[in-house]
């Protein structure tokens, strides 16, 4: 079908205009970078053990907007890749989380999985995922349509959301890591074998070098004595090693133990970028006069994170050696592109909260609301109250999804339904900040500033009917060990915004931004129409 788009699309070029691409300045390559999980104060916390060709070239020679946050809630993966990419919020793109409960279905889906497409370059479902589920289009699809097709789109991460979201609906290519075997795979959707050189990528079987060596520290370990204790109580033991502290072996996992343990070291960036830099010279991107687009997703930065930790060794290894891989994606694209012919861009899908194991500890307002109790407890007031079970379908991502038709069959109504369920929300679980209906939240439009972040969060055919928002520093269920994200407070939102390269003066700004600036940013610099629902506004004029 795609296909089928593109042959009819430049037909019509062929036949009515022809872009010439010279008529207009743009860059020779836009590279989108999103870092997984990286909080704002990173750039500076780390900013002593950086090298200079890295963050800091960024930095110095780019554009840093320091107060840049997300203005919507659930600050997840899938959402953020989709925001970044749109220029809106899933109030409009439909990406509410990175997995919700369908009332279709009755069962929950992921953000990507779709049953029609087939695993290429493996033998499992790893690869039955598309775009699909994304409402709107994205900046990349924008390029693919300004040039009708030539405009070349490939994009690579380690999670499958993370590469076909930034991708969009027209990309060439979208490679993710499957966990099973080490190897990068991708979708039918996109094509019916893998590119030779990403065949060939495989084969040189990267995953079984890396995981052959242990992961040790990559400055003294001085250097990160103020980042927090090594083998501390709040970390888990990612690799059956009986400790969590350094050096970590791999030699205790077996099959595909191996494999999945990649994403949560520094190898899995590298993966990434060596992939990425094969991509920029096997793809010939930015090699012609029609901007190609590049985008790379380092997720491992989120699993170290979820295991260990914002204060722990890891964390702060993972970024000195994340500062290390940017340098030498940088040196490539000045090899391979020209310094000046590209136009880079870096940011986060969401940044986390501090480890909450660690703030108990010390006395700092955390908790959680358990939410599988609530649920309980909602079930059994739905019974005495309106004396019918079932009334609840589902509770996930702060969100009570209410079985209609169970309501019509037993006569109730709607809307006092859902107000008797507010109402002993709110007088049962203290944990609980802010509840919002289906009935608040109809009529409204979700906007680029954060006035209402469930509002923005909000999608009319896939959110729930209830929607909670916790105290600051609760999470839906208790955690003892490495933290989380998710929430609509400044240790989730506020996340780096940087732009470089083609036409980026070298500023600071400490204005307030949002994330959905930046497609509305990178459009107006190359002068195609922003995608179909972007909300937010161009940074650099």
């Amino acid at each position: 079908m795609r296909k089928l788009l593109f042959t009819l699309l430049l037909l019509l070029s062929a036949s009515v205009y022809t872009i010439k691409p010279q008529t207009v300045q743009r860059p020779k390559l836009v590279v989108g970078i999103i870092v997984d999980q990286m909080r704002y104060e990173y750039l500076y916390r780390f900013y002593p053990y950086f090298g200079e060709r890295g963050f800091k070239r960024l930095m110095s020679e780019g554009s840093n907007f320091t107060y840049a946050h997300y203005n919507y809630v659930p600050t997840q993966t899938a959402p953020g890749h989709a925001s970044v990419s749109t220029g809106s919020t899933p109030f409009f793109h439909g990406i509410i989380s990175n997995a919700w409960y369908d009332r279709t279905t009755k069962k929950g889906r992921t953000s990507v999985e779709d049953d029609s497409a087939s695993t290429v370059g493996g033998n499992n479902d790893e690869g039955k995922k598309s775009p699909r589920m994304l409402l709107a289009t994205t900046m990349t699809d924008q390029l693919k349509l300004a040039s009708i097709g030539p405009s070349k789109v490939i994009s690579v991460s380690i999670k499958d959301r993370a590469a076909i979201l930034p991708g969009g609906h027209l990309a060439d290519g979208a490679f993710w890591y499957d966990e099973t075997n080490g190897n990068f795979i991708t979708s039918s959707y996109y094509m019916k074998t893998l590119p030779d050189w990403v065949d060939k990528f495989n084969r040189k079987k990267l995953a079984d070098k890396l995981l052959s060596k242990d992961w040790v520290l990559a400055k003294p370990e001085e250097a990160y004595k103020n980042n927090g204790a090594d083998n501390s109580p709040f970390e888990h033991d990612v690799f059956k090693e009986g400790k969590t502290n350094f050096p970590h072996s791999f030699a205790k996992l077996k099959g595909e133990d191996f494999y999945g343990a990649l994403p949560n070291t520094p190898y899995g960036n590298e993966m990434v970028k060596e992939l990425a830099c094969e991509a920029i010279t096997n793809e010939r991107l930015g090699k012609d006069d029609v901007t190609d687009f590049l985008a790379i997703s380092f997720s491992s930065p989120d699993y170290v994170g979820h295991a260990y930790g914002i204060y722990s060794y890891e964390i702060q290894d993972i970024y000195i050696r994340l500062d290390e891989q940017i340098a030498d994606l940088l040196k490539t694209l000045d090899e391979k592109v020209g310094k000046g012919n590209y136009l880079l861009f870096l940011t986060a899908d969401h940044a986390a909260e501090e480890t909450p194991g660690f703030l108990k500890s010390v006395n700092m307002p955390v908790g959680a609301l358990n939410q599988a109790r609530a649920l309980d407890s909602l079930k059994g007031f739905c019974k005495n109250a309106f004396n019918a079970n079932e009334v609840i379908e589902d509770f996930s991502n702060n969100q009570i999804f209410l079985n209609r038709k169970v309501i019509q069959n037993n006569s109730l109504n709607y809307h006092t339904v859902l107000q008797k369920l507010t109402d002993y929300l709110y007088n049962t679980f203290p944990q609980i900040q802010n509840i919002q209906t289906r009935d608040d939240l109809l009529g409204q439009t979700a906007t680029r500033e954060p006035k209402d972040f469930v509002l923005n969060g909000f999608n009319s055919v896939r959110s729930g009917d209830i929607a909670i928002t916790l105290l600051p520093g609760y999470l839906p269920s208790n955690m003892s060990k490495g933290t989380t994200h998710g929430t609509s407070y400044a240790y989730d939102t506020h996340v780096p915004m940087l732009f470089y390269g083609w036409h980026v003066p070298a500023q600071e700004n400490n204005s307030p931004v949002y994330i959905v600036d930046i497609a509305a940013t990178i459009c107006n610099l190359l002068h195609i129409t922003e995608p179909s629902c972007c909300i937010g506004v161009p940074l650099i004029r």
